[in-house]
């Protein structure tokens, strides 16, 4: 059985507590999509209740540290050492009744996540991971996927909606790497996404426009699943850029040409 420290235990007590009232309120949601304005607002309280829980049960447990949180913001602690929380990834999902969404802390300790947790509620899979401990799924030891060719590979990534994102690039992007892999899936949880990949359930993951709550905690899962993890640049700012590639060691540096490509095309048009 994989030992715990205790700062994964302090996270995964806050995740477990903040995804007892998110299962119960999921419960309701089917009751309100009879309502134009019902289930986005149910959603958005559920939402906030339960960062408010994350955020007393982590400064409880550590009180000097700062947070990084999606309604809250950014906020200073007495040490070069914060929370990134996403106290509901797939927040969507959640609000058509769709059973994919989770809870996602990390620990940022000067500039370099050290710790993760995400937890999926309704099928009790938690997946964690301590710098230079290694990543799990409940108590099992994780590993990417060791699939060497990209036709033999299931790729995730995130499409953009109205209002968000790049369409052009994205549907650019769908069609270099469409033809190339076994399949593509879009499930709309990032978080859950990097999971996959540490799992091996996934053989990559792309995507932009993210914020760093949705991948903080996944990077360094999938790091110590060894994996790989780039933003579309090549570089190491990830949750600075918003921007991730996580593979295994075969297929990050294809998939990364292919995107590069695809961008570079996208330029010299925009140039012409």
């Amino acid at each position: 059985m994989a030992r715990r420290s205790a700062l994964i235990n302090v996270m995964v007590n806050a995740a477990f507590k903040a995804a007892r009232g998110l299962r119960r309120d999921f419960g309701e949601v089917e009751h309100l999509q009879v309502s134009r304005k019902g289930p986005a607002d149910f959603v958005s309280t559920a939402d906030r209740k339960a960062e408010q829980i994350l955020f007393e049960e982590l400064s409880h447990a550590r009180p000097d540290f700062g947070f990084l949180m999606e309604e809250r913001g950014a906020i200073t602690g007495r040490k070069s050492t914060r929370w990134i929380v996403d106290p509901l990834d797939g927040t969507t999902n959640f609000l058509h009744g769709l059973p994919h969404w989770a809870v996602s802390i990390g620990v940022q300790e000067n500039g370099q996540v050290i710790a993760g947790v995400i937890y999926d509620p309704l099928k009790d899979e938690l997946f964690w991971a301590e710098r230079g401990i290694g990543a799990y799924l409940n108590d099992s030891r994780l590993r990417v996927s060791g699939r060497a060719k990209l036709e033999d590979s299931v790729l995730a990534t995130g499409i953009p909606f109205m209002g968000r994102g790049d369409h052009t690039k994205f549907l650019a992007e769908m069609a270099e790497i469409m033809p190339t892999v076994a399949g593509i899936r879009r499930y709309g949880a990032a978080s859950l996404d990097l999971a996959y990949v540490a799992a091996g359930r996934y053989d990559g993951f792309w995507e932009s426009d993210l914020e760093a709550w949705d991948m903080a905690a996944g990077v360094l899962i999938v790091q110590e699943a060894g994996g790989y993890v780039n933003d579309l640049d090549g570089g190491s700012a990830m949750l600075k850029k918003g921007s991730i590639i996580a593979a295994n060691d075969h297929l990050q540096a294809p998939l990364a040409r292919m995107l590069k490509r695809v961008h570079r095309g996208l330029k010299t048009d925009s140039a012409e």
